[in-house]
């Protein structure tokens, strides 16, 4: 059996993967703020890789640096840390789920109030961004992004409030959606989480300064001590005299997002108690025992399919090998081959192991399956390495519905799950089986006896369907003829 297509161009891994959302971080009250934002940054660096940004605090006045591209490429050298001068920072990296990838959308985004400036960044997406966006301009707002996030700032300037954490609730209580938040004052570092914990926001410590981060794995770069999560719905207020929570939402059952723990998270990270990188490994157990096949080697895609490969490995008894390695020095713009180059099927970023895959029945794992593009060139690539067989699992259910809460996916007739049967995906990716973990499965994996059908423990909206929140912006009219736009030529 062999792919739909042939191996004509460079084969890239992460070419066909959902995308991550955003990162962010934050600090109050040690002298080396914008640095160690920097090193947090860093650690969520594959939360988005398209712009990194740091706005500091010194005293009297606000410092901002904003770039597109890696934090590496603009905040490890020390000239710029010292620009960042200040006690207290914000920081961000970024794949952007709105808005396009220009400078003027790069986070943190600023804004003078009437009681004085104050920083903000977002992790996530407003699903009613685009209706109060419209309100806003025809009230005579004037925008100076098009990220959903600056809508937060304008209902921050139009709030009533006096204080400036009751105007930071006002603004919030109107957005639907998911989203962490976490934003810098004069004398304040905030931080929020929707009213689901969607996305994630932990709480941290440094010898005494309070650390907002997305994951755990920010404040182990720095050296800092996880405290709690920050809850579903809490706004969390940091000041040099302690750290007061508010809960404007009321309280209600956390639906955290299972895809953090499917894929987006770092392995090393620990999310509502859970080990991300041993939640995958249950992944692959239970796959192992739901779709179990007589082979001779486990081969994990990298980087992302290799704990549950090691699950599967450890409950079926087959070995676990590197059948495919990942070239990690290979750049985004190392080469753009020629048709001639193409055609040889150059493989820059992975290639097979073929002392592992020879003569063999090989069990790919993966986390899961988007277009199925990439996974046709993988399938080909075993073959061509020699295996006799070649059986694809997925640790993750079928994703056959678009997010909409931060996760750049593909519309819905683009993914593969969506248009065709198990049958038909199997034959388009050219492997000689196709399995997928259950969705009982992955609640399975992560200690539950299944999905809750009347109050489910996760939001899984793109295996099941069930959007936990309003979609207004689907819902309205939004398809009208966007006016001329400002385009930055760098």
């Amino acid at each position: 059996m062999t792919g739909g297509t042939a191996l004509m161009e460079p084969l890239d891994l992460e070419e066909d993967r959902l995308h991550e959302e955003c990162g962010v971080f934050g600090i109050l009250g040690h002298e080396d703020a914008s640095a160690l934002t920097a090193l947090g940054l860093h650690a969520l660096q594959h939360r988005g890789q398209e712009a990194a940004g740091i706005v500091t605090f010194d005293r009297d006045q606000f410092r901002a640096e904003r770039h597109l591209g890696l934090v590496g490429d603009h905040f490890s050298n020390a000239e710029t840390i010292n620009r960042l001068s200040g006690r207290a920072a914000i920081g961000h990296v970024r794949y952007s789920t709105s808005g396009e990838p220009i400078l003027r959308n790069v986070q943190p985004l600023f804004a003078e109030l009437e009681g004085g400036g104050i920083a903000i960044c977002h992790n996530g997406h407003f699903t009613n961004a685009m209706t109060l966006r419209k309100q806003l301009i025809m009230d005579g707002a004037i925008c100076q992004s098009t990220s959903d996030s600056e809508v937060v700032l304008q209902l921050l300037a139009r709030s009533r409030e006096k204080k400036i954490v009751d105007r930071f609730i006002d603004a919030i209580t109107q957005m639907e959606g998911a989203y962490a938040l976490v934003a810098l004052t004069a004398k304040k570092l905030i931080g929020a989480r929707d009213p689901l914990g969607i996305r994630p926001l932990v709480l941290g410590d440094l010898n005494g300064a309070p650390v907002l981060a997305s994951e755990t794995c920010a404040l182990d770069i720095i050296g800092a001590t996880f405290i709690r999560e920050v809850e579903n719905g809490e706004v969390i207020v940091c000041t040099p005299g302690g750290i007061e929570s508010h809960f404007p939402f009321g309280k209600r059952p956390a639906r955290p997002d299972i895809f953090e723990y499917v894929y987006f998270s770092r392995p090393d990270s620990v999310l509502n108690g859970r080990s991300v990188y041993d939640v995958r490994k249950n992944f692959g157990c239970e796959l192992a025992r739901e779709a179990h096949i007589e082979a001779d080697v486990v081969v994990p895609v990298p980087d992302s399919g290799v704990p549950a490969a090691i699950g599967y490995s450890q409950e079926s008894g087959i070995p676990f090998e590197l059948g495919i390695i990942r070239n990690h020095y290979v750049g985004r713009t190392f080469i753009e081959p020629t048709q001639a180059i193409r055609t040889l099927g150059v493989k820059l970023k992975h290639s097979a192991n073929r002392s592992q895959i020879e003569g063999k029945r090989v069990v790919l794992i993966d986390d899961s399956l988007v277009r199925g593009t990439t996974s046709v060139k993988i399938v080909q690539m075993i073959r061509e390495a020699g295996a006799r067989e070649v059986h694809f699992r997925l640790s993750s259910p079928p994703i056959k519905h678009s997010d909409y809460y931060g996760i750049d996916t593909p519309v819905r007739e683009k993914l593969l799950a969506a248009k065709y049967n198990l049958d038909e995906m199997k034959n388009y990716i050219g492997a000689d089986s196709l399995a997928f973990l259950s969705i009982d499965g992955i609640y399975r994996a992560m200690g539950y006896e299944g999905r809750n059908n009347a109050a489910p423990q996760f939001t899984d909206h793109c295996f099941t369907g069930d959007y936990p929140t309003p979609l207004t912006d689907l819902s309205e009219d939004h398809d009208m003829a966007q006016p001329p736009r400002l385009v930055e030529v760098q």
